[in-house]
């Protein structure tokens, strides 16, 4: 028998993912060794000591490790997370804030400046909303916990004024007006709690979709990253293990359609809205279906300091691994 090649993957336990996972699925001569963490742990302990061979990563850091000189990273186009992101600024109510362009001169935090959400958000307020970056004063620190720190290190553009603050959280300057906003990727544990912490678009749904609608753009939060040197001996590997988390994400795909799998009311008539508004495959991967995303992200990446050099799609994952076969 012919021998198999073993991998260490990390990732959390998404049901896209399960049935590789748990062996339902299996990538062509690869034996997968899971390891699953909270997700800051995945991020921090692969960023700095690559512990294993393959990793879910936040995009806005792989893209600033991957555009260093000789990088030894590269993603597949497998997109594990993905969230619209018009409900993540958040408010102090007396701040001030009604509309986006109130942001100006205002002091706003974000968990780190290399955070894929913020990355979204700041290109939406700069291109869409017209705010410059340069006039919001940033601070950065832990969301509900001080100490969080930058994980990579960015190049910030002239005029751009961030100061950490490694003793304090979001969540506790947001509620005494140290800030007036936040972008977060998850809300403030005391959103909900205190009256005065609110969100700057309560009816985030809808402008999702109309942006959606306009732009075709999905916001891709995580990607799947793989070290270099694997890729350089055995090249097969990058098909291999795109068409095993595909083949995943169909089965659990399956399942959201049946319904039943899961206990939440009126599943399957939800994921027959969202197949009205995405399409058949409302969570692609690959890279055609993405390219607006891609493209978008890339450029606000290296705009925002943190991609050392503005890439294209293609050079950020494995040349030519997704040519069409076709008989």
């Amino acid at each position: 028998m012919s021998q198999t090649l073993r991998l260490s993957i990390a990732t959390i336990d998404y049901d896209h993912v399960r049935d590789f996972r748990l062996g339902t699925v299996r990538a062509v001569g690869i034996e997968p060794i899971w390891l699953m963490m909270g997700l800051h742990e995945i991020f921090a302990r692969f960023i700095a000591n690559r512990e294993w061979d393959v990793s879910e990563i936040s995009f806005a850091k792989f893209i600033s490790l991957a555009t260093e000189p000789d990088p030894d990273l590269i993603a597949l186009p497998i997109f594990l997370s993905r969230s619209f992101r018009f409900g993540s600024i958040y408010l102090n109510r007396n701040a001030g804030i009604a509309a986006p362009e109130d942001l100006r001169g205002k002091r706003v935090g974000v968990p780190e400046w290399a955070q894929t959400a913020a990355v979204y958000s700041r290109g939406w307020l700069q291109h869409d909303a017209g705010v410059p970056l340069d006039s919001i004063d940033w601070v950065q620190a832990g969301i509900d916990e001080a100490g969080r720190m930058e994980k990579v290190e960015p190049n910030l553009p002239r005029g751009l004024r961030l100061t950490p603050m490694p003793d304090k959280t979001l969540a506790g300057m947001l509620a005494s007006g140290e800030i007036d906003a936040a972008l977060c990727a998850a809300p403030p544990k005391n959103f909900g709690r205190d009256a005065n912490i609110v969100r700057l678009f309560p009816d985030y749904r809808e402008m999702d979709r109309a942006y959606f609608r306009r732009t075709r753009v999905f916001p891709i939060m995580h990607v799947v990253a793989i070290k270099r040197a694997i890729l350089a001996e055995n090249p097969w590997v990058a098909r291999n293990l795109y068409r095993a988390f595909e083949a995943s994400k169909r089965l659990a795909e399956r399942r959201l359609h049946h319904g039943h799998n899961y206990s939440v009311p009126w599943l399957a008539e939800h994921i027959r809205d969202l197949e009205e508004i995405f399409g058949a495959d409302f969570f692609p991967y690959g890279i055609e279906p993405n390219r607006p995303t891609l493209e978008l992200f890339l450029r606000y990446a290296h705009e925002q300091g943190i991609a050392h050099r503005h890439v294209r799609p293609e050079e950020i994952f494995p040349e030519g691994m997704l040519v069409e076969v076709r008989v």
